[in-house]
């Protein structure tokens, strides 16, 4: 079976007759990186990267410097954030209060403008053709939820949610159209699936609570499922932190894979998932990054990854990987007991 075959029955809740659980493995730390390189001395990389290419993205952000001011930029819908290191910080947001008085939304040619000029459907057909055995997921970036608040800011954002509720709505609508119309835009892309981001958990469960996702998250990401689907294409969300409470509704309203899925957030073991709703609903990520990675012995994480691909692999449904990408702070040797075990190098 080549990668795409094996990815496809995964995402079908389906075994394979080798018994291969996918996997991924992302870095956050180009100094780990390298001393990772200085261990296996060769082409390891590549190996990381076995299941699945991206051929495709659209930028939902769009930040563009601000001339005149070096580490500031500001996105597509005109906040303006500071560059200069890592977070960013949203230094003013563009709607300071709930209002859309004088303010221009954007479009969708602002987002896939210079997608059309630098021709990145003609490359994604030549990658789709350099790549055919690997599954294809076309990278959206942010998501409406975390759009939100980089228009109102954070803090505004969750006063919105609990007094402006007329506005904050009306704010989950527009963006909302514009996330539909940027699925439509990829409909003539070849792919397998559409990944999204938007982060609604904390440590302790959903930012804006339950009830209010349910009221206005949850119908706008239902209308973006749909149109993924009309185009026979899976849809894959990210969200950090816990998200339990919601897992019947995501799988109500078609979500196909959940990623991230932190461990040591609340409700957010692994192995309960998988009883609860693992034939419903597949599941990218669940290697503690919080936890087993930086702090465990390599021996313990190569045990832990062996019941993982055993309990969470059988019958689908489950891609291995990071919660989060290896962290500065991860031992070397950890890193390498998560890429053997992973990679078998």
């Amino acid at each position: 079976m080549t990668e795409r075959e094996i990815m496809l029955d995964t995402m079908e809740h389906k075994g394979n007759p080798e018994n291969v659980v996918p996997y991924t493995i992302g870095f956050d730390c180009p100094v780990l990186q390298e001393k990772v390189n200085k261990h296996y001395g060769g082409n390891w990389f590549e190996r990381t990267r076995r299941f699945m290419h991206s051929p495709f993205g659209i930028s939902t952000t769009g930040e563009k410097p601000i001339e005149g001011k070096p580490h500031y930029a500001r996105d597509v819908f005109g906040s303006i954030w500071y560059t200069g290191k890592l977070p960013w910080h949203l230094e003013a947001p563009v709607l300071p209060d709930p209002s859309f008085g004088g303010y221009a939304f954007p479009t969708l040619n602002d987002f896939v403008g210079d997608a059309e000029k630098s021709g990145l459907k003609k490359y994604a057909k030549e990658q789709n053709e350099k790549n055919p055995h690997l599954f294809r997921v076309i990278n959206m970036g942010w998501g409406i939820f975390e759009q939100t608040w980089r228009i109102r800011g954070f803090e505004e954002t969750m006063c919105d949610v609990a007094a402006e509720q007329d506005f904050y709505a009306e704010l989950v609508e527009r963006i909302t159209e514009l996330y539909v119309q940027m699925v439509e835009y990829c409909a003539d892309v070849e792919a397998d699936a559409f990944l999204f981001g938007d982060d609604w958990g904390s440590q302790q469960g959903i930012l804006i609570g339950p009830e209010k996702w349910r009221k206005f998250i949850k119908p706008a990401w239902k209308k973006v499922y749909a149109k993924v689907h009309e185009q026979g294409k899976y849809a894959i969300s990210h969200s950090c932190g816990s998200i339990y409470d919601i897992y019947p509704d995501l799988i109500e309203i078609g979500l196909d894979m959940h990623e991230s899925v932190q461990p040591e957030a609340y409700g957010m073991d692994p192995f309960k998932l998988k009883k609860e709703f693992g034939d419903k609903i597949g599941f990218w990520g669940t290697l503690g990054s919080q936890s087993v990675i930086p702090f465990w012995e390599p021996d313990q994480i190569k045990e832990h990854i062996g019941r993982l691909m055993k309990e969470m692999g059988k019958g689908g449904g489950y891609i291995l990987a990071p919660a989060k990408p290896f962290q500065p702070e991860t031992p070397v040797e950890n890193a390498v007991a998560v890429i053997d075990a992973l990679c078998g190098l």
